[in-house]
């Protein structure tokens, strides 16, 4: 009899039909659309990126040494005179010039994130894209992560990065993913197309990175000469010598070149201190094993010479490079470091796992190290910013920090002084505001107010008398910072607010004391 009704004897051979004839559509989709599985070293590369990034993350604010004022000079860049106060005391001089990595991002980022929110993100991604490009790199060039490449990672939180030249450190990861580009597109014929707009944005954002790219790329081309006589390898970077231009035409350029004193004594201090960070036993045996596998590799010639050559013209560049230039300090340390970096990016050694591990855990250790301490930082500096609250907008603030002569870690609150400036739009001394050095300077350029009149060495057993600290004459507050107290403060000033390691006070005025003085 027929009818619309499935007996269950119809129910059981239709049910296993309907399964085979899915199996039979997936597997014919799954055959066409198949997802691509993320590699292993990829993986790996985002893991490390994101272990690279853990500082900033666990910290409410990067607790570099030279951070708190750069943060001031966006906030005066970016406000366009809207600030009654910044406008009184600051004017900035927007100039197209080889470092404006970061105040060009801060331009759309601040708007959505947040001054200071924005800033911390900024910061964030330069350790994150530096991992990212070593591992790009590798790829170009057919390498997988191994030994070398690793080691390389322990040199991305380095002395310059801690200090807080972030467009420095920017420029170089940006130059690292442009040199992966420039050897991916080889053999094309419009590689040069790509690389003339790369290279302006690496020397935008720091010249020095350009600079670095420049000598990568050169390397490169040298290590596939075919003699010495070969000049090829002399005129195949031509697509990226276009900033030459503006600098030629003296856009935003610093004649300003110093070796500084005791040469000798300085050249040989960077070169030890190339590893610097919190600990000196720690960073030097970091140091010396990083040393140790590079000579194994030469001594076994287990070196990539598309980066061998590079890395020895960085070091031949460390040692005759003046300390100033373009009106930047530390030239010459920032290329110790690097030539470090791209020393290990050479090692070509195909070593078992446990070394492997090993270069691994030296990176993840100088990572957390960092983390640790820039956790203990930011709660101290929580502590230091509280005095904020007790200075009113657009004051004038003297910031005085104790700094030890000899210390082996790099201050977090040299700078700190700053923060009057981004928090309450105040005029204060520790700013990068030098005339013809700087985009921001001082409207009054009567008296020195600007970086380094924050700093107060002292050597141990030294008394610091703050009775005569020059910037305390042209200020309404006194902040001072610093494990070591003041002997003496001010005459009339008046502490309003103290923290374990640093204290707020109001200094009189000088009329007020004037009268005092008379007897009224």
């Amino acid at each position: 009899m027929k009818s619309g009704k499935i007996t269950p004897q119809m129910h059981g051979t239709a049910q296993p039909q309907t399964q085979d004839l899915f199996k039979t559509a997936a597997s014919r989709f799954g055959s066409r659309f198949r997802l691509p599985t993320m590699d292993r070293g990829l993986m790996f590369a985002l893991a490390m990126a994101v272990l690279a990034a853990l500082p900033v993350l666990v910290a409410w604010a990067p607790q570099m040494t030279d951070y708190p004022s750069h943060l001031a000079g966006y906030k005066v860049a970016l406000d366009h005179g809207q600030d009654p106060y910044l406008t009184r005391y600051f004017r900035f001089n927007w100039e197209w010039t080889g470092n404006l990595g970061v105040e060009l991002l801060m331009v759309p980022m601040t708007p959505i994130f947040g001054l200071e929110q924005a800033g911390r993100i900024i910061v964030a991604l330069i350790p994150f894209l530096s991992v990212l490009s070593v591992h790009a790199l590798c790829r170009s060039l057919g390498r997988k992560m191994g030994v070398g490449p690793i080691l390389s990672l322990a040199m991305i939180w380095s002395p310059s990065l801690l200090m807080g030249f972030v467009n420095w450190s920017l420029s170089v990861a940006l130059a690292l993913f442009v040199f992966a580009a420039w050897v991916k597109l080889e053999g094309k014929p419009w590689r040069w197309a790509a690389m003339v707009p790369a290279s302006f944005v690496v020397w935008l954002s720091h010249v020095s990175g350009w600079g670095v790219m420049g000598v990568l790329i050169f390397g490169y081309e040298w290590s596939h000469r075919k003699s010495w006589r070969d000049w090829r390898p002399f005129l195949k970077p031509w697509p990226l010598i276009f900033p030459l231009l503006p600098m030629l035409m003296g856009m935003g350029s610093n004649s300003k070149v110093s070796y500084g004193r005791w040469v000798l004594d300085y050249k040989w201090s960077i070169l030890y201190k190339s590893m610097r960070s919190f600990d000196y036993t720690f960073d030097i045996a970091s140091l010396w094993i990083v040393l140790g596998v590079l000579g194994g590799a030469l001594a076994l010639r287990k070196i990539d010479g598309r980066f061998g050559w590079a890395a020895l013209i960085l070091f031949v560049l460390t040692l005759i490079v003046p300390r100033q230039i373009f009106g930047g300090d530390y030239a010459d340390y920032r290329l110790s470091t690097m030539a470090l970096m791209v020393a290990c990016l050479a090692i070509d050694w195909n070593l078992p796992r446990w070394a492997v591990r090993g270069a691994t855990a030296l990176f993840v250790a100088r990572t957390l190290v960092t983390t640790a301490v820039w956790y203990q930082d930011a709660q101290t500096a929580r502590e230091l910013i509280a005095a904020l609250d007790k200075v009113p907008e657009g004051a004038r603030v003297a910031t005085a920090v104790a700094i030890p002569r000899s210390q082996w870690r790099f201050g977090p609150f040299e700078h700190f002084g700053s923060y009057a400036v981004v928090r309450r739009s105040a005029m204060e001394n520790s700013n990068f505001a030098l005339p013809d050095v700087h985009m921001l300077s001082m409207r009054d350029l009567s008296y020195r107010f600007a970086d380094p009149t924050q700093r107060i060495l002292y050597s141990p057993q030294q008394h610091i008398d703050l009775r005569t600290f020059p910037p305390a004459r042209h200020a309404d507050y006194l902040w001072y910072i610093g494990t070591i107290k003041p002997v003496a403060l001010p005459d009339g000033a008046r502490v309003l607010y103290s923290s374990s390691n640093s204290f707020l006070a109001r200094l009189a005025d000088p009329a007020d004391l004037a009268n005092q003085g008379d007897g009224r």
